[in-house]
């Protein structure tokens, strides 16, 4: 359970797509995603109403040991004191998340709750850059839900297409989640990265309508328009951020990205 303080509504800052270097000086497309985390991570511990930060993968873009251990100098820089939820994007090794965020603020829980909400991290990650939900999961989900409680849950991969290039490397087996998804009516919405892009989407099962929300990334925005990874224009509106998601005792949320 949450502490005490959080029985009646849970703040939650998303984060997502870092795309780290080794160097913290090398640039991703033209952006320095090392100084974007940072400008990021400082709007975040600047709010001081969030009670927890989720992050939704893709913390490396090179692969590299000291790519994470930038991600932590990163957020000890900010100086981050909330508990910090992570998932593994398709770029990220299960080992060196482990091994290097292992310790506060960081925790490896996959389930958090409170009185009136759950909030579950759902494993997407496979061996290729799409998405893949296994059947274990998909029961223990299943197994952990409360139906007396509203759950928010979290994937890196997004489960339901964005109409550009990236739905090639999406979650392969959507149908096998939303048939899940489809006996737990309590689910409310779905919050992921990968898109790097924010957007308030929406899936219908049978009567019920699921939120999805995607986060911007704190590295680029990808342009829709584009048939391969392009950043998208400054001039857009659709820059580095986050996004924040309150969960309130009866039943709803709210959310707001935040663009820095």
């Amino acid at each position: 359970m949450l502490a005490e303080k959080l029985a009646t509504e849970i703040v939650i800052a998303q984060f997502t797509d870092c795309h780290l270097f080794a160097d913290i000086n090398k640039l991703h497309h033209g952006a320095n995603v090392y100084q974007n985390l940072q400008k990021v991570l400082t709007a975040i511990a600047q709010d001081t109403s969030i009670d927890i930060l989720v992050f939704t993968g893709d913390l490396t873009q090179d692969h590299s040991e000291q790519s994470y251990l930038n991600f932590v100098q990163a957020l000890n820089l900010a100086n981050i004191k909330k508990p910090v939820y992570f998932l593994a994007g398709n770029h990220d090794e299960f080992d060196l998340l482990k091994k290097h965020l292992n310790h506060a603020p960081f925790t490896t829980q996959n389930f958090i709750e409170n009185t009136h909400w759950q909030i579950a991290l759902l494993n997407t990650k496979s061996a290729t850059p799409a998405g893949f939900v296994s059947e274990k999961s998909l029961q223990q989900l299943a197994k952990n839900i409360d139906p007396s409680k509203k759950q928010l849950l979290f994937t890196h991969h997004h489960p339901i297409d964005v109409n550009y290039f990236i739905d090639k490397h999406g979650l392969t087996n959507k149908p096998a989640l939303w048939q899940v998804l489809e006996k737990l009516p309590s689910i409310t919405a779905i919050a992921c990265g990968h898109v790097h892009r924010a957007l308030d989407l929406v899936q219908k099962i049978n009567d019920k309508t699921i939120q999805v929300l995607t986060c911007p990334a704190t590295s680029i925005q990808f342009d829709p328009q584009a048939k391969t990874v392009k950043a998208l224009a400054a001039t857009t509106g659709q820059g580095i951020g986050y996004r924040r998601i309150n969960l309130h005792k009866e039943g709803y949320l709210t959310t707001q990205v935040i663009f820095c």
